[in-house]
């Protein structure tokens, strides 16, 4: 019994980071790279173009359209979904390989790519981020300087409706200005105590 006890197991996890449109996934991700912390980063699929100093295969997986139709047509991938008249999608196999090496496994996705995950993999842990208010999500938006006004208008719209549904998140992290790192730490914390649970289960795509 007491053997047993001190070999409790730590299973790989599957973390699923989320929130709306410029709120930092891709920053804080980023900065858990930089910061040489033991997870596979998945690197996503996608359809839209590269932004200025995006790199394929570091970034995302820069695909057209026939060839995004093709991983889907043969089922590569775990999720995807159309967003902002692009596909997004996470590769299966990818994902399959990080787990079974045995580290845990962080993706960004949008809102709705979440929703799909949770319900075809409940086990998965799921992080809601955001800014601390509306003003500061226009602001980092406008930032950017990739967005058209009409694009800017649709992406603040589609973040009040994606607002909405926190509720269906394990946690919710703040990504206030300037304090990246707390929200790195954050999300460390998280995943950590996600490991402390004493029902753990292998994860299962």
């Amino acid at each position: 019994m007491t053997d047993t006890l001190f070999n409790h197991p730590r299973y790989p996890l599957l973390v699923v980071i989320s929130g709306p449109s410029g709120v930092g996934k891709d920053a804080a991700l980023e900065r858990m790279k930089e910061r040489r912390l033991p997870f596979h980063f998945v690197v996503t699929a996608t359809t839209r173009p590269p932004r200025p100093g995006e790199v394929h295969g570091r970034d995302y997986l820069f695909l057209s359209k026939d060839e995004f139709a093709e991983m889907i047509e043969h089922d590569e991938l775990l999720e995807y979904a159309v967003v902002y008249d692009d596909f997004k999608g996470v590769p299966k196999q990818q994902v399959r390989d990080a787990l079974a090496s045995g580290l845990d496994v962080v993706m960004r996705v949008d809102v709705q790519g979440a929703a799909s995950l949770r319900a075809s993999i409940p086990g998965a842990v799921t992080i809601f981020i955001s800014t601390a208010s509306e003003d500061e999500l226009k602001e980092r938006l406008t930032a950017r300087n990739t967005e058209t006004a009409e694009s800017l208008k649709l992406r603040i719209a589609t973040a009040r409706r994606e607002l909405q549904r926190l509720h269906e998140f394990d946690y919710y992290v703040v990504n206030h200005q300037g304090a990246l790192d707390e929200t790195v730490d954050k999300i460390v914390a998280i995943i950590e105590a996600e490991h402390c649970r004493t029902a753990q289960k292998p994860m299962s795509l």
